[in-house]
């Protein structure tokens, strides 16, 4: 009696395990079918589940470096479009000034251009004072608030910083989100001395409105000066357009990078849906015929055979 007591509860108890495990199986299949996920817990696979932390580190480190590659691409795009439109006001300036040149002009047609220098100037000083993306002074370096003034002669005076917070765009790198009113405007006269573009225009509105005794010769010495700034503009407004490439390129690399960890993190801790799929079909399947196979062969008796 106590080998047929050991043989059944034998059986019995690796009916229940093997049944138990075919029934864990299926959960987990069902459980990675649902999640579209490997792993449960770190401890089914330790050096996976530490380097899917890794990758999720990195991903959440590329999203703050995308927000600030984005912010910087804003902020350099507005300061294009406004230096485009800085360079259109002063290449009317220039055309003024090269009509103001003539002596054959009287004195009422020089005020009058004077009157669109003016307003040239004041052109030149909203867009000196435009805002980046987030409101604060695009033009003004580190400055909150405008990057010019005017003084109590009139006279447009740069209130910002000497150069324009950088942003930090990952693996170590950054860029400046603008550039200074000062890279944008000031140069250097026939005379080696320090001027810029406003000013220049300021001092030719005067001029023509009867400040000097030769208009004319004033509006030449202009054209000099205004030629100087508009080159100093365009060099400018190319290192802006070089960053912006240069962000796109990072754009680029940033984009191939996070495909390659998203394949690498599907490949350590995602599943195959087909696959995943067939697996948990195939141990349903075992399930019911070994619960089909254990009710039956739990039912036998060797009584029944002796009858």
């Amino acid at each position: 009696m106590t080998i047929v007591s050991t043989s059944t509860s034998a059986f019995y108890e690796r009916a229940r395990t093997n049944m138990k495990d075919l029934r864990l199986k299926a959960e987990s299949l069902q459980a990675q079918v649902g999640s579209g996920e490997k792993l449960s817990r770190s401890s089914d696979d330790p050096v996976a589940a530490a380097r899917l932390r890794s990758l999720a580190r990195i991903e959440k480190l590329s999203g703050i470096d995308k927000a600030n590659t984005d912010r910087a691409n804003a902020d350099l795009s507005l300061a294009d479009e406004a230096m485009t439109n800085m360079s259109t006001a002063i290449i009317r300036a220039q055309e003024l000034a090269t009509k103001a040149a003539s002596d054959t002009l009287t004195s009422d047609q020089r005020a009058s251009i004077a009157t669109e220098l003016d307003q040239i100037q004041q052109d030149l000083m909203t867009l000196a004072n435009s805002r980046d993306s987030n409101g604060h002074a695009l033009f003004g370096g580190e400055s909150v608030g405008n990057a010019y003034e005017l003084d109590a002669s009139g006279n447009a005076v740069y209130i910002g910083t000497n150069s324009s917070d950088s942003l930090p765009i990952g693996e170590g790198q950054s860029v400046p989100r603008s550039v200074t009113g000062k890279q944008i405007f000031e140069f250097t006269d026939g005379s080696g001395s320090t001027t810029d573009v406003m000013a220049t225009i300021k001092s030719l509105s005067e001029a023509l409105k009867g400040g000097v005794a030769d208009p004319a010769g004033a509006a030449s010495d202009a054209l000099t000066s205004l030629r100087s700034g508009l080159d100093t503009l365009s060099t400018t407004q190319t290192v802006v357009g070089t960053r912006l490439a240069w962000l796109d390129t990072v754009a680029d690399r940033r984009i191939n990078l996070s495909e390659l960890r998203a394949s690498e993190k599907s490949d350590l801790g995602g599943v195959d849906p087909a696959a995943t799929l067939a697996s948990l079909q195939e141990a349903l399947t075992v399930l019911e015929a070994s619960q089909a196979s254990f009710t039956k062969l739990a039912g036998l008796s060797l009584f029944d055979k002796l009858r």
